[in-house]
């Protein structure tokens, strides 16, 4: 497959590599620069919210695989509302980063004349979800729109609500089918190929290009290898994913760490019992950011509760817990989630 997309005559790049500097990217690069000897073309979209750590990573890619690098960065007036409007609208403020980490790399593919797109792993095959590996599932625009974007397009925010207008989101346009079918463009992701071990991958990307992990230790995790290329991902916008369903970043990290056999079942549950309920101090600046008070947080956060998971107890949010006992997790704030969940028969 490789050679049927190679550039003939070494006229042009031999591949997109999408890439935010993490240790994903630098195997990425590793794989088909060192194993497959490709000239690749390095395309990231930043996001504006970068840690020291992930900025550090993403910078030195250039030099250390001597290779060409294209760093696409939005307004940031434009990412602060695309922030805002993300967590109003879905309760995700990096709706704008799932969508533009496809999207760009997909317009550069077609501009450049590039029909080969390499990813890393797959997500929702890795961690779990509706595909196998035996599946060999590629990035598709159909993937784009219903995974990356929930659905969702860059003209559900378009308008005087968010202050945006169509010509601020040139980037989160989606090449056409014309465009892709033309161009044959496909984006295969390497999890597919090689076994990925993102532990063992993060020693050798360390060992060989120096590749760093984050210095300041997360609130809501306890591995500091993982989503360098957004401050809040860890922090803000994964509490959202408790406040939602009821588990968090730790709990994912955990799952992995435990199905790899790095810990024990009981060593995770103690992890997410310690770090997936912990209000992260990101948020401060998050809000500051988007000029969002704590109580329009608490608020709006509330609308986005599961009651498949979440009651209401004395006025307290409540869920059931791996170690055996409910907890109560914040002061419910919003008068008419209290009645929703009275009709739902999840209040007490």
């Amino acid at each position: 497959m490789i050679n049927t997309y190679k550039s003939l005559n070494n006229s042009n790049y031999d591949c997109i590599i999408p890439v935010s500097g993490g240790k994903d990217s630098y195997y990425q690069v590793h794989i088909a620069t060192s194993v497959f000897k490709l000239k690749p073309l390095l395309v990231t979209y930043h996001g504006n919210n970068y840690t020291p750590d992930g900025t550090c990573n993403l910078e030195r890619m250039r030099s250390v695989f001597n290779v060409d690098h294209l760093i696409f960065r939005p307004s940031e007036e434009v990412l602060i509302s695309l922030n805002r409007a993300g967590f109003y609208e879905m309760g995700d403020m990096n709706w704008h980063a799932h969508v533009g980490i496809y999207t760009y790399p997909a317009i550069i593919a077609v501009k450049f004349k590039i029909p080969l797109m390499i990813w890393g792993e797959h997500g929702r095959t890795e961690v779990g979800g509706m595909y196998s590996l035996n599946d060999y599932i590629e990035m598709t625009a159909k993937y784009v729109r219903e995974h990356a974007a929930r659905g969702f397009s860059y003209k559900d925010f378009v308008g005087f609500k968010y202050n945006l207008a169509d010509t601020d989101l040139l980037w989160l346009k989606y090449p056409s089918d014309d465009e892709l079918f033309d161009l044959d463009i496909r984006g295969i992701h390497l999890n597919n190929f090689f076994e990925w071990k993102p532990n063992e991958n993060t020693e050798l990307m360390i060992k060989l290009y120096g590749w760093k992990a984050s210095t300041m230790s997360f609130d809501r995790t306890y591995r500091n290898f993982s989503n360098l290329d957004d401050m809040h991902e860890n922090g803000a916008h994964d509490y959202l994913k408790f406040i939602k369903f009821g588990y968090g970043r730790c709990t994912d990290h955990a799952s992995k760490d435990i199905r790899s056999g790095h810990i024990t079942r009981d060593e995770g549950i103690e992890l997410v019992r310690q770090y997936d309920a912990v209000r992260p101090s990101d948020l401060d600046r998050w809000l500051q950011y988007v000029s969002i008070t704590e109580d329009e947080w608490d608020r709006h956060c509330d609308t986005l509760r599961d009651p498949r998971v979440w009651w209401i107890q004395d006025g307290m949010w409540y869920k059931d817990n791996l170690w055996g006992r409910p907890s109560h997790y914040g002061k419910v704030t919003n008068q008419l989630v209290v009645d929703k969940f009275k009709k739902l028969g999840r209040f007490s």
